[in-house]
């Protein structure tokens, strides 16, 4: 690593030791679960040099932007709605961690029995260890669960937080109260960057944020191909790089990604054979470097063809509809997509079950396999109405509950094994 990069995370009061290790555990292994691949994309090169240099050149552009009077705005839910953070010059960056590295720093303060996620993005500030958290001028949280909603307090102790209100239904209330809280988190951050957020401004940061979203469309239609043309584990990668890097840019190279794909498709070039079994992973979402589960199905003979997530299908599918008219409206077009994203947290929560009987067809994928984090009651509840839904539909279903630890991979793995034979007989 460069001098000028521990200059930069020493100006930022990185705890330099603890650094280290975390960068010296990354680099491994990812060599064990992404380089060892064969037959990747030229494209997910991009992806690899980012990782690389996970904490360097995106770094070193969100201080260049605090130095040009610019505002960094941190978040750790998809609820939050960028497009007004763009609008007034801010730059939005996602937060959830997904490593284990981090979880005992956090477990000196949080109870044990919290969530991986929880624990890993509080450890990440506790510990000193991320740029990302310690480079943003405001962390924006949201009421999506119980764990977090308390983790934000103690965090605000640490560095400022604002909290959005998700309701827990869709009633037309509460599409009143969540439009309620876009505006005023349109007042936060003009308060915080100094800047208005206007009709123009706000019509260009939708455009560029709904360009993103069409990208990464693109990007999972590609993988309905037989035989699929990317790895489940370079797809996750990609979409896991788009909540921190530039949307322009992100939009630029998961372009070039899928003129790519398209090319491979056509030669009918696959990363599996057309024969391995197709598997759809829902439920909790996956930040970086959380890879463990992509990599146990891959490794075991499946391909991961699509993910009904925050880190997947949630993030994207839902466009902001365009309106010409006035800011109001184009506030409004901003509250309503977000209130279409269909997690866990709502009461009924429908349309969550019919996603996923809905994509398991359109990806032709030979089982589910539903994911959540220990200690995460929203999703292991949803899990069994989840089952019997797939059950009806004709869908086999694997529910996996595990953290961000590497204790339970081998029983893991053997479970997955399992359900993958099953699935072929």
């Amino acid at each position: 690593m460069s001098n000028e990069n521990i200059q930069m995370w020493t100006d930022l009061k990185i705890d330099l030791k603890s650094h280290d290790l975390l960068l010296n555990a990354l680099g491994p292994a990812f060599q064990d679960i992404y380089l060892s691949q064969k037959n990747r994309p030229a494209g997910m090169a991009f992806y690899d040099f980012v990782v690389g240099d996970i904490h360097g050149i995106r770094v070193k552009e969100l201080i260049q932007h605090a130095k040009n009077g610019g505002k960094v705005v941190a978040t750790y839910c998809v609820f939050v709605p960028e497009e007004l953070v763009w609008a007034a010059g801010g730059i939005p960056v996602g937060l959830c961690a997904g490593t284990q590295f981090s979880v005992p720093m956090a477990e000196t303060v949080l109870p044990r029995n919290t969530c991986a996620l929880i624990k890993s993005s509080f450890g990440f500030k506790l510990g000193r260890v991320c740029p990302y958290v310690q480079v943003s001028h405001l962390i924006v949280g949201e009421t999506t669960c119980d764990g977090k909603k308390k983790m934000f307090e103690i965090l605000n102790q640490y560095q400022p937080v604002y909290v959005m209100e998700v309701p827990n239904k869709k009633t037309e209330r509460s599409r009143n109260l969540w439009h309620g809280e876009v505006l005023a988190f349109k007042d936060v951050i003009e308060k915080l960057t100094g800047n208005k957020i206007t009709a123009e401004n706000l019509g260009q940061a939708i455009e560029l944020v709904n360009q993103r979203r069409l990208a990464l469309q693109r990007l999972y239609n590609l993988r309905k191909v037989s035989p699929v043309p990317i790895s489940g584990k370079d797809a996750l990668l990609a979409i896991q790089v788009s909540f921190y890097d530039d949307a322009k840019r992100d939009t630029q190279m998961l372009t070039a990604l899928c003129d790519e794909l398209d090319k491979r498709i056509a030669a009918g070039q696959g990363v599996a054979p057309a024969n391995a079994p197709r598997i759809l992973i829902s439920g909790s979402p996956m930040a970086i470097p959380n890879w463990k589960l992509h990599h146990l199905i891959e490794s075991s003979g499946a391909v991961v063809v699509c993910e009904e997530s925050c880190t997947g299908t949630r993030f994207f599918s839902e466009l902001v509809k365009p309106t010409q008219s006035n800011l109001d409206e184009q506030l409004k077009a901003v509250a309503d997509r977000y209130m279409n994203i269909h997690c866990a947290c709502f009461t009924p929560n429908d349309e969550r079950f019919d996603d996923v009987v809905r994509l398991a067809k359109e990806y032709q994928v030979d089982g589910v396999v539903h994911y959540n984090l220990q200690f995460c009651h929203t999703y292991a509840n949803e899990a069994i109405t989840m089952e019997k839904k797939l059950e009806d539909a004709g869908i086999p279903l694997l529910r996996i509950e595990t953290d961000y630890s590497d204790e339970d991979a081998g029983q893991l793995k053997t479970r997955i094994e399992a359900f993958l034979e099953m699935i072929k007989h």
